[in-house]
């Protein structure tokens, strides 16, 4: 798989790529990563990739000549017919991990990343791109909800994991929130792991943890369905 990123801050997205799974990932050949910089594909003695709102209001908004830009250069030069274009931003899709699967059989995924007050409308007319918000609150930046989706999409690649089944087990791959884990030591300042998890016996293993998943995802639905501040009982 082929991901770029399109932003007007790479130093944010270059590191975090450098790391634990997603740098394995690439090592292995399985995954590979392009970061663009906004004022590479700026018009201008001044590579100006922002600009005052029209009609007036707070804020800065990315110009959309630097965009379409940075995308059609990608889409000239890694030509694919599996191609998916994301724009990150609130008035997208809320991201859930059925949408991690569907990104993950795409050959080529190009991220544009907001900044500032948002993106000219025009950007969103002239690629119709998917519109995915990884939640509802503000942050400063795409980048940042950028790296959430590549990290959660990049672990689905057969072969990135060393043992597949760890993302086939994870919370929200079935109905279920994962069940508590624990490991050495046995007792650490007075709390003790359950002593079935230490009796070997695996059938009683697998009806406590199954047991403590539907505690958990009762909880979290029951929490989520009362809002702020309600504590199940």
């Amino acid at each position: 798989m082929d991901i770029h990123v399109v932003t007007a801050f790479p130093t944010m997205v270059t590191a975090p790529l450098q790391q634990s799974m997603l740098e394995r990932a690439r090592d292995k050949k399985l995954v590979d990563y392009h970061i663009y910089d906004l004022r590479d594909f700026a018009p201008g003695k001044h590579r100006q990739i922002d600009d005052y709102p029209y009609g007036g209001g707070p804020g800065m908004v990315l110009k959309p000549e630097p965009i379409i830009n940075c995308v059609e250069s990608i889409l000239a030069k890694y030509s694919s017919f599996s191609t998916l274009i994301i724009l990150l931003t609130p008035q997208g899709e809320t991201y859930q991990q059925q949408k991690a699967h569907a990104l993950s059989q795409f050959e080529q995924l190009i991220f544009i990343c907001g900044h500032y007050k948002g993106v000219d409308e025009r950007v969103q007319e002239y690629f119709s791109p998917e519109l995915i918000s990884i939640g509802n609150y503000v942050l400063s930046s795409g980048e940042i909800a950028a790296l959430v989706i590549i990290d959660s999409v990049v672990r689905l690649i057969p072969g990135v994991l060393t043992d597949f089944d760890s993302a086939a087990s994870d919370s929200f791959e079935g109905e279920l929130l994962d069940y508590p884990l624990y490991t050495r030591p046995a007792t650490y300042r007075g709390m003790s792991v359950p002593e079935v998890l230490l009796s070997g016996n695996h059938q009683k293993i697998n009806e406590w943890r199954r047991l403590k998943s539907i505690e958990r995802t009762k909880i979290k639905s029951e929490k989520e369905s009362f809002g702020p501040g309600f504590e199940a009982k």
